[in-house]
């Protein structure tokens, strides 16, 4: 039987030094996967180094033979999900995020649910993965987020994390069959109704919502499950100072690309891909909206519905950040 993993002296360094938190996933999945294909401890050395990880991206594509890595697992494992939370993310999100729930008295005591939320940052979803973990630990809820295709299977992200880290962790794909088929199952959902919108609006536009997405009113009202609000505030920190590059990131098939100073050393260190800045991530739960019925399912009532939401969810962003100091 595996032993716990061990949050250690090497990753508490890894966590402050940022070319350091890919490692810190790795050395995680590796504990509990074997798992030769992965990154190894010369290669994780070079990492810390500027430019190192180009060196070690050439050394583990010569030691796979010229290929890709390969996904040895693929099916979502609540256990895994777990042990991450409690090893990996618990540190992360209690001191680094400072991540914390307000208003948990609007928290029902169990689903199934679409929780939707603001998403923003253009950076590794660090919001929705901070929001996930408190909420398990709150409720003891299993929570699974629905996730922009492009971290399962794009091919930089394979070599950055593990093949089937995604789907392991609970990732349900941000398509229409996925979305509906865990809606279906009665599952508890992370769902940012703006989609990518949120992450791309930039910098500038920082805490306006974008127009949201209908399809989480449309499962909600199909299969009659709640959707719980939660407005975040300090997502908009994780990568400040951003502009979206469209062409670049239309040409490398990217869910966005971010330009701003910290860009420079996101070139230096690409090991950076999975790093935010250091920010106060809160959440603020709204009251449960139980699900209506809306007759013959039609699209105008349902989008009404959705940009209802958002306009509610504007007014409680903008009086939260009117009275944050």
């Amino acid at each position: 039987m595996t032993t716990n993993y061990e949050f250690d002296w090497f990753d508490w360094f890894c966590l402050y030094y940022p070319p350091g938190w890919l490692i810190i996933f790795n050395r995680h999945w590796q504990h509990y996967h074997t798992d030769p294909e992965g990154w190894n401890w010369l290669e994780y050395g070079l990492f810390l180094v500027p430019g190192g990880f180009y060196l070690a991206l050439l050394m583990r594509w010569l030691r796979l033979g010229c290929r890709p890595p390969q996904a040895q697992h693929q099916e979502f494992s609540p256990q895994y999900q777990q042990a991450f939370h409690r090893e990996i993310l618990a540190p992360i999100v209690k001191h680094y995020f400072r991540g914390e729930l307000q208003q948990t008295e609007n928290l029902p005591q169990t689903g199934p649910m679409i929780v939707a939320m603001n998403h923003a940052g253009m950076c590794f979803p660090w919001d929705f993965v901070a929001l996930g973990y408190l909420l398990s630990q709150t409720r003891s809820w299993v929570v699974q987020p629905l996730a922009e295709v492009s971290l399962f299977e794009h091919p930089w992200m394979i070599w950055w994390l593990p093949p089937g880290w995604s789907q392991v962790l609970g990732g349900v794909r941000a398509e229409w069959s996925d979305f509906a088929a865990a809606t279906k199952a009665g599952k508890i959902i992370l769902y940012a109704p703006e989609g990518l919108r949120g992450p791309l609006k930039g910098w500038r536009r920082r805490y306006q919502l974008q127009k949201f997405d209908v399809s989480f009113v449309k499962l909600s009202d199909r299969y009659q499950i709640p959707i719980l609000p939660v407005s975040c505030i300090g997502s908009e920190s994780l990568h400040p100072w951003t502009i979206n590059l469209q062409g670049l990131q239309k040409f490398f098939k990217l869910p966005f690309l971010p330009l701003s100073p910290l860009m420079i050393l996101l070139i230096l260190f690409p090991s950076m891909g999975v790093w935010g800045m250091k920010t106060r991530l809160r959440y603020f739960i709204q009251p449960l909206q139980p699900a209506t019925t809306t007759a013959n399912n039609r699209r105008t009532l349902i989008y009404h519905q959705a940009q209802q939401l958002r306009e509610k969810l504007q007014q409680q962003i903008t009086q939260l950040l009117l009275h944050r100091h």
